[in-house]
C-alpha cells in the first residue's frame, strides 16, 4: 500500500499545478484576445481524468485504512472540483463566446481546492 500512497502523493502535487497552468493559459489567451491552442482542451481532459483516478486511488487508500485526519481532504480533492467542472461544462455549453474562459475560471477555483486538499492531506492545515 505504500507505493500506492506514494503515487497518490506525487500526483497530488501535479493536479494543482495543472489547474494553475490551465488558469494561466486562459489568462494569457484573454490578454492576447485569441482562442487558446487546442492543447488547452487536451490539458483539461487530462486533468479531469487524473482527478477521477485520484478519487479511485484515494478511495482505495481510505478503504485500506490510510485516512487523513481531516474530512476536508476528501471534499477539496475530489467532490468540490468535480462539482466545479460539471458546472463549468454546463455553463460553457451555453456560452456564446469563449467557453475556454469558463474553464479558465474553473481551473483557478480547482487550483485552490486541490491545493487545499494537498495541504490537508499533508497535515499542513
Amino acid at each position: 500500500m505504500d507505493s500506492i500512497r506514494d503515487i497518490h502523493r506525487i500526483v497530488a502535487y501535479a493536479v494543482p499545478s495543472g489547474f494553475a497552468l490551465l488558469a494561466l493559459w486562459a489568462l494569457y489567451s484573454l490578454i492576447r484576445n485569441k482562442d487558446p491552442h487546442p492543447w488547452f482542451w487536451t490539458l483539461l481532459g487530462i486533468l479531469q481524468a487524473v482527478i477521477g483516478v485520484q478519487f479511485i486511488v484515494g478511495g482505495a487508500l481510505f478503504l485500506a485504512g490510510n485516512r487523513t485526519d481531516s474530512w476536508r481532504h476528501y471534499f477539496y480533492g475530489a467532490f468540490f472540483p468535480a462539482i466545479v467542472l460539471i458546472v463549468a461544462h454546463r455553463w460553457a455549453r451555453g456560452a456564446t463566446t469563449g467557453p475556454w474562459l469558463v474553464f479558465g475560471v474553473a481551473g483557478l477555483v480547482c487550483f485552490g481546492l486541490t491545493l487545499m486538499a494537498l495541504f490537508t492531506g499533508l497535515g499542513i492545515i
